[in-house]
């Protein structure tokens, strides 16, 4: 199981931290889109690190064409030397629409056709290959030599597609390198409803002998005393609050018999009554989302959890909680057998 470190603070460190992450051996080092340019921050940790994975986790997909992707993307590529893991993500309707004023409309055929209009613009300046992809939602017919930056040694950049519902997740298998798969998802949600999802899609592509890689950002709950671990408590049950009272996750709670949670939290999301939605999150609800547990313990039991269902794992730490202790805790996953 590989052991991805998430950028903690913003651009300016991305650099620092990619390569405290290759020192201490862990396999990638990701950068979430929320305040600043994904991107950005890759570039800089691909110029200190030689040997790390750099990689998104996620860019938003439908905020650009794929063109805009496919050109950003093959600059990392190139300039990390073949690190890149572009891990990608629909969003949902009103960031897509009302945030970034891009159109939005049955997001998993979109997100198949985004994929293969990228694949084959990479096709198109690896191999030479005419670029005439024409799609329902994208058209990319013109590739003139003054916008060709030509092949990249080290070949096309792994992507991975985030997915929660059965539409898109077989969307990954079916035209995706690997899935990311949603901090809200259980073990029992996984086994019953991801992974076959995931190898349904293969099989309607007849990938299923390509190399497929399941990721995960895992919520962990750990601190080195019990203030820090209480706190890190009342943070992880507002974040479980925060995803489960999003419609698109309601399957995952229904997995559980809790779908009427979903219901309660929409209402009380809708009347910004954040405090009062971390107290729905009963403890068997928190258990089954997130680890809970102190900093030695907490890697092996992640480790535990997954083993055998996700082959790459970040962390998810909904509160204030500094590098060393949330790098302790991917060294654990590493580490542990």
């Amino acid at each position: 199981m590989k052991a991805d470190m998430l950028l903690q603070h913003d651009l300016a460190s991305a650099a620092s931290e990619a390569a405290r992450a290759e020192a201490m051996g862990l396999d990638g080092f990701l950068v979430t889109e929320t305040k600043n340019d994904p991107f950005l921050s890759l570039a800089l940790a691909a110029d200190a690190t030689s040997e790390i994975e750099i990689g998104t986790s996620i860019a938003i997909a439908l905020a650009r064409t794929p063109m805009t992707t496919a050109v950003t993307s093959y600059d990392l590529q190139r300039l990390s030397n073949g690190r890149l893991v572009l891990g990608l993500g629909s969003q949902i309707r009103p960031h897509i629409t009302n945030r970034y004023g891009m159109p939005w409309s049955k997001p998993a055929a979109r997100m198949r056709e985004y994929v293969c209009a990228m694949r084959a613009i990479w096709d198109c300046w690896q191999h030479g290959t005419k670029l005439d992809f024409r799609g329902d939602f994208y058209t990319h017919t013109l590739m003139t030599p003054m916008f060709d930056p030509g092949p990249v040694p080290s070949g096309n950049p792994k992507v991975l597609l985030a997915a929660v519902g059965a539409l898109m997740t077989g969307v990954a298998g079916e035209v995706a390198d690997g899935l990311i798969c949603h901090p809200l998802s259980s073990v029992e949600y996984l086994r019953a409803h991801t992974l076959p999802a995931v190898e349904a899609g293969r099989k309607r592509s007849g990938r299923e002998a390509v190399d497929f890689e399941v990721a995960g950002m895992v919520m962990v709950a750990t601190g080195r005393n019990e203030a820090e671990l209480q706190k890190a408590i009342e943070g992880t049950r507002r974040q479980i609050a925060f995803y489960a009272s999003t419609p698109a996750y309601r399957p995952v709670l229904e997995q559980h018999g809790w779908g009427d949670l979903q219901q309660e939290l929409n209402a009380l999301s809708k009347r910004g009554d954040w405090e009062a939605m971390g107290r729905c999150i009963t403890d068997d609800v928190l258990h089954t989302f997130a680890v809970v547990a102190e900093p030695e313990q907490a890697g092996a039991l992640v480790r535990r959890r997954f083993d055998g269902l996700l082959d790459r794992v970040s962390l998810s730490l909904p509160y204030e909680v500094d590098d060393e202790l949330a790098a302790n805790v991917l060294v654990g996953v590493r580490a542990a057998r």
